[in-house]
């Protein structure tokens, strides 16, 4: 017997034995329902069309034979003057001695009797409950009896009796077109169930003339149980026996596989944690059903030979990613090492404050930023950005500030820096990547600053008392694009109190989740939410203002550099 597995709360799972044994009795169950109502719904059809088509033949032949041998419009003239002229009161008294005295009369009317006969003797011939004779009167909403054969005495109707009838019986017969056959079913207290057909001897629209026949649908109703009664023993013994040998089937050709292949499953798992490396636990199983099972014990055997091979390429590739990883921790110090972090040494001059960040997207980044005294009155302020990202950007911006640094500390002009610079990367730029670049010279002593842009982002400037705002220079060709650039040098006055802020468009080009750029006016905003803080608060909210709009993932390096300038002889107080 299967063991039944245990679920997570430690009660009893349902095993997939019981589960298909309950999908084959319910399937079967549907299954058998189904084909009982289609057997009834046909048997039905089969058995009503056929007995509507049997009395409305009978009521044509009867309307025929009536009208050559049987003066019933006089009849029925006369029964139904009688009728007419009754009260409400007198009406009601239907079905009663006193009221049925009122049609004595009809008895001694020869044609009555004649009427009788002929309509006996079709019932009597045929199938049906009854044949007779009636009006539909729409004035009353009742069918009035004319003459009814029947011998039984609690069915007969005499004449002049009438019952009230539904809208939907009165419209079908009084509405009727002569197209089709014409029936009404339906089911009333007097007479069970019924299915009344007829053809009209004399039509009017309110007071028609019909010869009518009735069928009783007991006897059919008392044959469909029964056969509804069998019919559904039959199935529920045919299910269980049907359920009982798929079990068994379902049990050989599926659950024990199954079973079999989750057993080996659990061992290989087993194995693994143990350190076991033998990759022969779903190979050893020899399913042989012929089917998708033993096709998923072939594909479980391949698999696990493949995770073998898959665990031993893993270790080298793990090995080579933790050598990796040790690699990128030492680029990702050298890259740090050659940012300058000497802050607290330019604390000490009175002349200036300055501060810069670096927050690289991956390990170690593309973007760099540099500062450094030429000599006692020279300040030089270098930022840039290497495009792409990752070690490659990493060792370029290197390469880049190295030489930027050289040339400067050579005493070339800052537009011949640039462009030996950009020479010497154009000649080993295998790569074809590019650095754009924004460098200046500070001269303390005047507040001169002079500069040159290879395609940087706009420098931000801020006069004293004012606010901050883009200064949009002159750019030049980014460095590494294209050999034999020619830049431009621009000076700047910076006056006491003046500030400038220089940053890489990972600030402008922050993203929010609906892809909206951060934007230099909502960088402008957070550096001027306190225009007149030292460098690392207005790094701080530029920073903090950019995180908060680009989300928790951040695309590209930030990097960003802030001078605030106070003139060759005032004390800083910042």
């Amino acid at each position: 017997m299967n063991q039944i597995p245990k679920d997570k709360t430690g009660s009893k799972s349902k095993s997939l034995q019981t589960r298909v044994f309950r999908a084959v009795l319910m399937g079967s169950f549907l299954l058998g329902i189904v084909t009982l109502l289609v057997g009834i719904a046909i048997y039905t059809y089969t058995f009503l069309e056929s007995q509507i088509s049997s009395a409305f033949g009978l009521s044509i032949t009867a309307g025929s034979m009536i009208s050559k041998t049987v003066d019933v419009g006089s009849l029925s003239n006369e029964i139904m003057t009688v009728y007419n002229g009754l009260s409400e009161e007198e009406r009601q008294m239907t079905g009663t001695e006193e009221y049925n005295r009122l049609f004595d009369y009809v008895y001694d009317n020869p044609e009555y009797w004649k009427l009788i006969e002929l309509l006996d003797t079709f019932a009597s011939n045929t199938d049906v409950s009854d044949v007779y004779v009636g009006v539909y009167d729409r004035r009353t909403q009742s069918l009035v009896y004319i003459c009814d054969p029947d011998k039984r005495q609690s069915r007969a109707c005499l004449p002049g009796e009438w019952e009230p009838l539904e809208d939907r019986e009165l419209n079908k017969f009084l509405k009727w077109e002569g197209k089709g056959e014409l029936y009404d079913i339906g089911k009333t207290d007097r007479y069970g169930y019924m299915c009344t057909s007829g053809f009209p001897l004399d039509f009017e629209e309110e007071n028609s003339l019909f010869v009518l026949v009735d069928i009783t649908l007991d006897r059919f109703l008392r044959g469909l149980r029964r056969f509804v009664l069998s019919y559904t023993v039959t199935l529920i013994l045919l299910v269980i026996l049907i359920g009982w040998f798929m079990n068994r089937h379902m049990d050989r050709m599926l659950v024990k596989p199954i079973n079999r292949i989750g057993e080996a499953a659990r061992k290989y798992v087993k194995d693994r944690k143990d350190g076991y490396t033998a990759n022969d636990h779903f190979a050893s199983l020899e399913i042989h059903t012929g089917d998708e099972l033993e096709n998923l014990g072939n594909v479980m055997a391949e698999m696990e030979k493949g995770l073998g091979e898959y665990e031993q390429d893993l270790t080298r590739a793990t090995a080579d990613r933790e050598r990796l990883t040790v690699q990128l921790t030492l680029a990702e110090k050298i890259q740090a090492e050659m940012l300058p972090k000497n802050f607290d040494d330019f604390r000490e001059r009175n002349e200036f404050a300055l501060y810069a960040l670096m927050d690289p997207a991956m390990e170690v980044g593309g973007d760099f930023y540099d500062f450094y005294m030429l000599d006692d009155d020279h300040l030089v302020l270098t930022i840039a950005d290497v495009s792409g990202k990752g070690i490659p950007a990493a060792l370029f911006m290197m390469a880049s500030k190295i030489k930027i640094g050289d040339y400067v500390r050579m005493g070339l002009p800052l537009a011949e820096v640039m462009e030996k610079t950009n020479n010497d990367i154009c000649a080993q730029n295998v790569e074809q990547m590019f650095v754009t670049v924004w460098t200046g010279i500070l001269e303390i002593s005047t507040g001169i600053l002079k500069a040159v842009n290879a395609g940087h982002e706009y420098p931000v400037l801020k006069d004293p008392d004012g606010k901050f705002e883009l200064f949009k220079d002159k750019h030049g060709f980014v460095i590494g694009g294209m050999d034999g650039m020619k830049y431009k040098e621009y000076e700047i006055q910076m006056r006491p109190g003046s500030a400038l802020f220089l940053y890489t468009d990972g600030v402008p080009e922050a993203t929010s989740k609906d892809n909206e750029l951060f934007g230099t006016d909502r960088m402008l905003e957070a550096l001027n939410k306190d225009p007149d803080a030292a460098p690392e608060v207005l790094l701080e909210n530029v920073h903090k203002a950019a995180d908060a709009f680009g989300g928790e993932e951040q695309f590209d390096d930030l990097t960003m550099l802030c001078i605030r300038y106070f003139g060759p002889s005032q004390n800083n107080e910042h």
